[in-house]
């Protein structure tokens, strides 16, 4: 008995949107949001944290990593009711000091596993590492499974030290090989501020493992090349030290560096870094 033809165009759109399901994008991004502190004086967190928050859901972030946020601000960005986040203080684990936060759209994403880790010759507590002067430096992660594409990923935010040079170095490769312990074969992305230009041996470190997301972006990257401002309308912005890597699972569609600004000021003194990934 011959099927009437409304079955199979029932087939087929299934078809089509289980495919389309799987390969349906991320929108990937990192920011620093720069730390709360009055000496910002008119660019104080409580004068910009509308405008971050606002940046975000217009850009229709599903998943972000941020530097420098203290619990404060964090909470903040949470009153974005479709996010909520992941992540430790620096200086103690829990929520003293600047963090390395993963906000996600908690609709999509499922929490599979979660951690942190201290950049550091002991990276299991809280401590500074080889050269690094004032600051504990954090990195937080967590393995998500997206609900719309049934994949599983991890996802790190880190922020590397911006006085050590030897602490960068040491930093890279100890982010190469947590991610091949932590996440071994499984997709990964990993953001940040790494205070470091791409020419830079712990950039090229983390090349070893995954790719730089603006290098291997289908289509022409968009922005400036800098990533710091310094809460400066005029600045050059001639370099870039936010980055977005991804593991060779996943193709990037599109990266930018944003510049959105309100009465000519920024909403932090480092510009967001966007990309628009699928994990194959």
């Amino acid at each position: 008995m011959n099927k009437p033809l409304f079955f199979w165009m029932f087939c087929l759109l299934v078809i089509q949107n289980s495919f389309a399901q799987k390969n349906t994008p991320i929108v990937v991004a990192t920011y620093n949001v720069r730390y709360n502190t009055a000496n910002d004086g008119i660019n104080a967190w409580p004068n910009r944290k509308e405008d971050v928050k606002a940046l975000i859901r217009f850009h229709e972030f599903d998943i972000f990593g941020t530097q420098e946020g203290l619990r404060g601000q964090l909470d903040d960005i949470a009153e974005l009711k479709e996010f909520t986040f992941f992540g430790a203080g620096r200086d103690d684990g829990l929520q003293a000091g600047e963090h390395s936060a993963i906000f996600y759209k908690k609709d999509r994403f499922k929490v599979l596993e979660s951690g942190n880790f201290w950049l550091s010759e002991t990276p299991d507590k809280p401590t500074k590492g080889w050269d690094a002067v004032c600051c504990n430096r954090i990195c937080s992660w967590v393995k998500f499974k997206d609900a719309a594409t049934k994949k599983e990923f991890y996802f790190f935010s880190v922020h590397f030290d911006h006085q050590g040079a030897e602490a960068r170095r040491q930093s890279g490769k100890l982010m190469v090989q947590k991610i091949k312990e932590i996440a071994k074969n499984t997709p990964v992305i990993c953001v940040g501020d790494f205070n470091s230009t791409p020419e830079t041996e712990q950039i090229l470190e983390m090349q070893t493992l995954l790719n730089d997301a603006k290098k291997v972006s289908a289509t022409a990257p968009y922005g400036p090349e800098g990533t710091f401002n310094a809460f400066k309308f005029d600045a050059p912005m001639k370099n870039r030290i936010d980055y977005i890597f991804t593991g060779k699972q996943i193709s990037v569609l599109k990266y930018g560096v944003l510049t959105d600004a309100k009465e000519q000021r920024y909403p932090s003194d480092h510009q967001p870094v966007v990309a628009k990934v699928v994990i194959n």
